[in-house]
């Protein structure tokens, strides 16, 4: 299975959100890139964010960027340190 360069970018704007309150949301600027800004849109649209420009996650965002989140932290490098 490949991810389309639309998931990807989807996947991009779920891990810029923050956890650790549920009073802070995003805001992607009509400035963004457009692969940011129709990211958001298909967001929005599926029902995991609350405005069509970003805004808070819903209950289903809020799942789907926990679970992004906790990929990215699986899949980063891991630097094992050798003891001197």
């Amino acid at each position: 299975m490949n991810f389309s360069r639309e998931q990807i970018d989807e996947i991009g704007i779920l891990v810029r959100y923050n956890l650790e309150t549920t009073q802070q949301g995003i805001k992607v600027h009509s400035s963004a890139g457009g692969e940011h800004i129709e990211a958001v849109r298909r967001l929005y649209e599926k029902g995991l964010v609350t405005q069509i420009d970003g805004g808070y996650l819903t209950d289903l965002g809020r799942s789907a960027a926990e679970h992004a989140q906790a990929l990215i932290l699986m899949l980063a490098p891991y630097h094992q340190t050798t003891a001197s």
